[in-house]
């Protein structure tokens, strides 16, 4: 029983290491070049630091002999006595100065392989984000993969690898040393053993302290990280400024900083206090060896030269040793940061298996069978919703903030999957389409559409992948979303960068904000699906009545859904859905609706009431 509880500790603390072997693969592909030379470098850099050693030894005593020599000898000639000793100290040179470029060869490849592989996993980070759904970025757990896979994952192959090759240069040094150290006595290879481990095992046991540490604590350098931004962003600092919360926000992240700080203040100390201690214990036995090898060379046991490479070759094991528990322990820190990265790449995704470009019925239009949706937690948004909308017509959704209607939105998009019940496109399920050739028949604007800090013609551009660098759809667009007008006037045109992050950045109204995400929408030409959500929020009214004008004129021949709070932009379309806490509570048209004198009637009077 004591032994099961002594190798499970060892167990796990082995069974970290099974990135190790990705970690290098991931090396590897990135550069098999560098790999090889780092490997090589590793190679000579191991072994020339105990040929040295040996070859001092060599110079030592032939000095010794030398002198002896120069002193028995009637008529010395000196350069004949200096010349194997000469040849020694060439030779070293030589080796010291191959240990020095293979140390600059390591340092070059380790600088040039930090780049290429950061940049590798980062990438590796992104594509996974490109296949997780909304609903999965809307995990707080997850999230947090994310960000602790972002903050150190991406640093941590390649110090994996680098310590794990130079643990291995220190193993080729050690086992070199100890070919010489068990010439003079097997027992000063345990001797040296004895000062490393138990620094070792502190350093292993506090790695694993701060990974906890590291993990447990992802929400709160996330609220850090989020409170930075909120006090340094162009788009928060107008409130933060108006309402005073530069005093409010900063308190809280220096007190985050504070409890953060205290514990690792608390591990530090800890750990370089017990990393002292133990220390002492590694002094204490070189210092032990350093007394032996002296009594040995008085005794006469070992030439003075001999005593020389001894003492260096302890040492300089003594230090490989250290290197490679210390290496271990770091190899052990970088897997347990690791498991984040690999934690986050293996998530699992949902998968989206739809092949379709073509529905079963082409011209059925969009129909919702008793859709349902609830959100993580229980809330449900969309509660047995049905509906249709054929080619040609207009749908309106009215109702409350919260009540369902931009769910709705996402739910066509495939954005959400539906709980139950079932989204129809041209008689076929939209899981069985090809995710791409539907979103591609969808030309949407949400409510909180990206400002993206791009030239405007690149805004608009994203709309259509295909046409992002299309500078006559741009003008198209920007035409039919009355954003040509504004454009026209700034700066450069539809190549003046906006938003305020880089250099020379032109700022927009709201109003042109929304004409610019309009005419985003416009650039998807093939699609048959119009989606305005909210998309006049911030105009003005005469911009409005233009926006809509042109918005008839652009959906002839396509199926179009409005959200909207004012009537004035509904009230014309082909049906009118009310939804209440994601229900359908009244549908028809404007005038039957009216007539009904239901919530919709309520609402319109209540506006209309406002314009009197």
């Amino acid at each position: 029983m004591a032994l099961s509880n002594f190798s499970s500790p060892i167990a796990g603390f082995f069974s970290v290491f099974r990135y190790s072997r990705r970690a290098l693969s991931l090396v590897w592909e990135t550069s098999r070049w560098m790999t090889l030379g780092l490997a090589l470098c590793t190679l000579i850099a191991g072994v020339l630091p105990a040929v040295a050693a040996y070859v001092g030894q060599l110079i030592v005593d032939g000095v010794v002999d030398a002198m002896q020599v120069h002193e028995a000898a009637e008529e010395p000639v000196l350069w004949i006595i200096l010349a194997p000793l000469l040849w020694l100290v060439t030779l070293e040179a030589l080796i010291i100065a191959l240990i020095a470029l293979s140390q600059r060869g390591l340092s070059a490849q380790q600088a040039l392989l930090r780049a290429l592989l950061g940049q590798k996993v980062n990438v590796l980070i992104l594509e996974k984000a490109g296949t997780l759904s909304l609903s999965q970025f809307e995990d707080s757990e997850l999230y947090d993969k994310l960000t602790r896979a972002r903050r150190e994952a991406s640093t941590r192959p390649l110090a994996l690898v680098t310590k794990t090759f130079g643990f291995l240069q220190n193993a080729i040094s050690l086992g070199s040393f100890s070919v010489l150290l068990v010439q003079f006595s097997p027992w000063a290879l345990l001797i040296l053993a004895a000062g490393a481990v138990p620094v070792f095992v502190s350093e292993a046991k506090f790695s694993g302290d701060a990974f906890r540490l590291f993990r447990r604590r992802s929400p709160e350098t996330r609220m850090q990280s989020y409170l930075e931004t909120v006090l340094a962003r162009e788009d928060s600092i107008k409130e933060v400024k108006l309402f005073g919360l530069e005093g409010l926000f900063l308190s809280r992240y220096r007190a985050i900083f504070e409890r953060l700080f205290t514990e690792d203040r608390r591990l530090t100390l800890r750990r370089e206090g017990w990393g002292f201690v133990l220390g002492l214990l590694g002094t204490a036995t070189f210092y032990v060896a350093y007394g032996w090898v002296v009594l040995e060379t008085v005794a006469g046991a070992i030439t003075l030269g001999q005593m020389t490479m001894y003492l260096m070759v302890f040492k300089q094991g003594q230090t490989a040793l250290s290197a490679i528990l210390t290496a271990i322990s770091g190899m052990y820190e970088d897997n347990l940061y690791l498991s984040n990265l690999y934690d986050y790449l293996e998530h699992p995704t949902e998968p989206e298996s739809g092949t379709l470009t073509k529905g079963l019925r082409p011209g059925d239009g969009l129909r919702f069978e008793n859709v349902t949706f609830t959100y993580p937690g229980g809330r449900v948004a969309l509660s047995d919703i049905s509906l249709h909308l054929a080619p040609n017509q207009s749908l309106a959704l009215v109702g409350e903030n919260g009540s369902g209607k931009t769910t709705l939105i996402k739910l066509l998009t495939r954005l959400y999957t539906p709980d139950a019940g079932r989204i129809l496109l041209d008689g076929s399920d939209l899981r069985d389409w090809d995710v791409q050739t539907l979103r591609e028949r969808v030309g949407v604007i949400f409510q909180d559409f990206v400002r993206y800090q791009l030239p405007v013609g690149e805004n608009l551009g994203v709309g259509d992948i295909h046409a992002v660098d299309d500078e006559t759809r741009w003008q198209q667009a920007a035409h039919s979303g009355l954003a040509a007008g504004f454009i026209e006037r700034l700066p450069a045109g539809y190549h003046t960068q906006l938003g305020r992050w880089f250099k020379d950045g032109q700022e927009l109204s709201g109003g042109q904000w929304q004409k610019v995400a309009l005419s985003r929408a416009y650039m998807r030409e093939n699609a048959d699906i119009i989606v305005l959500d909210e998309p006049t929020a911030a105009m003005d009214a005469a911009a409005e009545a233009d926006v809509f004008a042109r918005f008839r004129e652009h959906s002839r021949n396509k199926m179009t859904i409005l959200i909207s709070h004012r009537f004035s932009t509904v009230r014309s379309a082909d049906l009118i859905l009310v939804i209440d806490q994601g229900r359908i509570i009244e549908r028809g048209t404007h005038e039957t609706l009216l007539a009904a004198d239901g919530r919709y009637a309520h609402l319109f009077r209540l506006q209309a009431e406002g314009y009197k």
